[in-house]
């Protein structure tokens, strides 16, 4: 009697296994959760979650300083951010030219667009809301406003401009650092595109 429940037992064995991995199929998205199947795991899409440290000194002095960089910053971030979107498409166009002189005459006609559009605005900006935009360019392209300058118009007019910068206090080489030196403009910019400012 033994032996034949060791029979039965290899002979059903095999279908045992196949019954398992029937149902196998890829992972069904049900909302935010998945369906599993019954052996596996459940996992859980989370969102990305931001921490920003809190400010040490809460001070009054402290609270208008912040207050006046919130301002800054929302004022300058549209046009940063529309510079980063402009620039990658001037540099797709600019690339695309065969010749010297067609790159040169498409500079000259965006130079001349860009001024008519906003002109009057960044005249208008205060020495810090300009060293502000210097630094959130660099944040939207990836590249220093002199880096910019010198691959659009060359070495010297990236040199003139620097000069000029540093005339009123400001440098066209800066670099953003969220991580460190920038950090309050970082979690100023997060609280704008949150929908929070």
């Amino acid at each position: 009697m033994r032996l034949n429940w060791f029979y039965i037992f290899w002979f059903f064995l095999p279908l045992a296994g196949m019954s398992q991995t029937k149902d196998l199929s890829p992972y069904k998205p049900d909302g935010q959760f998945f369906i599993l199947p019954y052996d596996s795991m459940p996992q859980v899409m989370i969102p990305e979650i931001t921490i920003f440290p809190q400010p040490k000194d809460k001070s009054p002095r402290a609270m208008r300083q912040y207050t006046l960089l919130e301002y800054r910053v929302k004022k300058v971030y549209p046009i940063a951010k529309l510079a980063g979107i402009k620039i990658a498409e001037y540099n797709r166009v600019y690339l695309s030219f065969k010749t010297e002189r067609e790159r040169k005459d498409y500079v000259k006609k965006i130079e001349k667009e860009l001024f008519a559009t906003y002109e009057k605005e960044i005249r208008s900006m205060t020495i810090s809301q300009g060293r502000i935009l210097i630094k959130l360019i660099d944040r939207e392209t990836g590249k220093s406003s002199f880096d910019i300058i010198k691959e659009f118009k060359g070495g010297f007019s990236a040199f003139f401009w620097q000069g000029i910068a540093h005339l009123f206090g400001n440098n066209l080489k800066s670099e953003y650092d969220a991580a460190k030196e920038d950090q309050m403009i970082e979690y100023i910019i997060w609280q704008i595109e949150m929908g929070m400012i």
